[in-house]
């Protein structure tokens, strides 16, 4: 399976990819979880203790131009469109509790399209996870879907956007739901964060007529509490978890036939 998380800042993208990484490895799949998201923070919320010290892929200098035969800054360099990456994840994946975690960094935009040395080997590898790879693949993205195109978009079982309770959230997810079809994506779903109860729930749900609701995580403080002590928010909040199991079961379905461990 692979999912795509994306929507407004601030709504709760790169919690629900930790959880709903925790629960697919948790379930006994092999997952790879990938930080598309400048603003970086996908590492951390899964606990891994040193997140500064993972180089984004977009830096990695000298493999983007041993794969792209440009080095990145170099004007006016021709490059490889299409270079080799299919060795990069098993050589620069870090490993948290079962998950194998990349976080690919920032892609430069430009008037029709990233054609820097690290934007297309980026591209070429997100490519090669959606539509090579076996192992769910679970992309915590920003507030858009610049990391898909044409050709990546039949490989993507769900994308999923993730809303709070307010106005402006929604406009996002709506203005990312029209990108998202004039690509050919069809498998949207919505995901409510920071719900406090059922008026929150229904404010949601008839301000995105027609969208596939796939579930709701409820406000808990003790996310918060646990991101300013630093912890895990896994054991912090039982009720967030058992939220998400939920929304893995409606993006599994009863035939995906995986049946959840402990």
């Amino acid at each position: 399976m692979k999912i795509a998380i994306s929507g407004k800042g601030g709504v709760g993208k790169t919690l629900l990819a930790a959880f709903l990484s925790r629960t697919f490895a948790r379930a006994g799949q092999a997952v790879i979880a990938i930080d598309a998201d400048p603003d970086a923070n996908l590492a951390a919320t899964l606990g891994y203790p040193h997140p500064e010290a993972i180089t984004p892929i977009s830096e990695l200098e000298d493999l983007i131009e041993e794969r792209t035969g440009a080095r990145p800054g170099t004007p006016g360099a021709f490059l490889r469109l299409n270079p080799k990456v299919d060795d990069i994840p098993d050589r620069y994946a870090v490993k948290i509790d079962g998950i194998r975690l990349m976080v690919m960094g920032r892609i430069k935009r430009g008037g029709t399209g990233c054609y820097c040395p690290e934007g297309a080997l980026l591209q070429a590898l997100v490519s090669h996870l959606l539509l090579r790879r076996d192992e769910v693949v679970i992309m915590d993205m920003e507030a858009g879907i610049e990391h898909l195109s044409r050709g990546t978009t039949r490989a993507v079982d769900h994308l999923i956007i993730v809303v709070e309770p307010g106005r402006r959230s929604l406009e996002t997810a709506c203005r990312i739901r029209e990108l998202a079809e004039d690509i050919g994506l069809r498998k949207i779903g919505i995901v409510g964060n920071k719900v406090q109860g059922e008026s929150d729930r229904q404010f949601i749900t008839a301000n995105l007529p027609g969208m596939e609701i796939l579930g709701f995580m409820s406000y808990d403080p003790n996310i918060s509490a646990a991101d300013h002590a630093n912890c895990s928010p896994f054991e912090a909040s039982p009720l967030v978890a058992h939220e998400v199991e939920s929304i893995y079961r409606k993006l599994v379905g009863t035939a995906g036939g995986v049946i959840l461990k402990g």
